[in-house]
């Protein structure tokens, strides 16, 4: 049996970065990592209770009880470290948007489980990094997005054993994204978007998306010449265009011009990479037109992480 862990009495602040999951050929291995931070604050209470805020996105919507994805991961943690605390004190300052593929709810859930392993003395002996990636997966259901939001950078993540793992791929300091969020679509779950996939695809195109998500591994890493065929996709992405209409025409748009665009996750964020100078990645961001908010950002190197300000 664990021994009942010793909480610190200082508060602990985190940053977990934005993620892209899929990369269009990858489904559910493949992730990025995203200069778009969500910072969250967390300090051991004496008294029982909970004490929450939310400011930025989700601050009107986002739970302040145990619910909170973040309060439910943190929880999670302290289980599997021997004991939870008597009270907790979270304020959450959110920038990635809710629903949109860029991660959210994975930010939530490697922000809980790094703040609660903070909190603790000793906390990475009592949570390792495996064995929080496996608890992280096993609350998010797959580990693409978890696994990029903790490690940073590009993930090749899979599950073994029932167990969710992942091993970091370097990426070239060159490449960054522009994300092409839509002004007016409503958040797109996960879930509905899975139930939008077919039982079963052609051979051919499971073969054409075994080459591209091998091939996008070597076009992150030292050749982004090759990201516009690394991010061809036939099994997911086609299938769920009715979800998404504005979207997937203007991934199609971006494509037929040679751009490396991609559904971002399950959408509705409609992510291009680029490895050019930033006047050009300008003029790529325009083709949103008034139906997207579009943001260029850097990938970012690092994952969730300590953060002093």
């Amino acid at each position: 049996m664990v021994s009942r862990p010793t909480f610190r009495a200082t508060p602990v602040t985190v940053r977990v970065p934005a993620t892209s999951a899929n990369l269009g050929a990858g489904f559910d291995c493949l992730g990025l990592a995203l200069e778009i931070y969500d910072g969250y604050a967390a300090q051991v209470l004496d008294e029982p209770g909970l004490d929450v805020e939310v400011a930025g996105e989700g601050a009107n919507t986002v739970g302040k009880d145990e619910k909170n994805l973040v309060i439910s991961s943190m929880n999670a943690a302290f289980d599997h470290m021997g004991g939870r605390p008597r009270g907790l004190a979270l304020r959450a300052l959110n920038a990635i948007p809710h629903g949109r593929g860029l991660g959210s709810s994975s930010s939530a859930i490697i922000g809980g489980l790094f703040l609660a392993r903070s909190l603790v003395i000793s906390g990475s002996e009592r949570l390792n990094d495996n064995d929080l990636l496996a608890l992280a997966t096993e609350i998010e259901g797959h580990p693409d997005n978890v696994a990029a939001a903790f490690h940073g950078g590009a993930t090749i993540a899979w599950v073994e054993d029932g167990s969710g793992k992942a091993i970091s791929i370097p990426v070239d300091m060159r490449i960054m994204a522009i994300a092409f969020i839509p002004s007016d679509s409503g958040e797109v779950a996960t879930k509905k978007a899975r139930a939008l996939l077919p039982e079963t695809i052609p051979h051919i195109d499971a073969a054409v998306n075994i080459s591209r998500s091998t091939l996008m591994v070597e076009a992150l890493a030292r050749k982004p010449e090759l990201l516009f065929a690394g991010t061809e996709d036939r099994i997911h992405q086609f299938y769920r265009q009715g979800q998404m209409p504005k979207s997937y025409e203007l991934m199609t748009t971006l494509r037929e011009a040679g751009v490396p665009a991609f559904i971002s996750g399950s959408g509705p964020t409609v992510l291009a990479l680029h490895y050019g100078n930033i006047a050009d990645a300008q003029e790529i961001a325009r083709a949103g037109g008034d139906s997207f908010t579009t943001q260029i950002v850097g990938v970012s190197a690092q994952g969730a992480h300590i953060y002093n300000g």
